[in-house]
């Protein structure tokens, strides 16, 4: 199996990287980087109302502590999370 396949995106990560600070520089956009998506993204599928598992699954992360450190919910959005779905 090449290292491209079973992959969501079959991109080059430092390609992406590379084209992402371009894009920043462009917009004028201090101070955000490429991983900080991550925290963002954690962040929205809690609020979606997924479950831990369901979350880690997708974060690829191995247990809750560090899973945790990922996580920033806006304390507003705790009124519109819905019911955890089944898996």
């Amino acid at each position: 199996m090449s290292r491209r396949e079973g992959r969501i995106f079959p991109y080059n990560g430092r390609s992406v990287g590379t084209a992402f600070r371009r894009q920043c520089q462009d917009l004028k956009i201090e101070d955000l980087h490429f991983h900080d998506l991550r925290h963002e993204g954690t962040s929205r599928l809690f609020e979606a109302g997924f479950s831990i598992e369901q979350v880690a699954l997708v974060t690829g992360h191995k247990d809750w502590k560090m899973l945790r450190r990922y996580t920033h919910l806006k304390p507003e959005a705790l009124h519109t999370i819905r019911a955890p779905r089944a898996a």
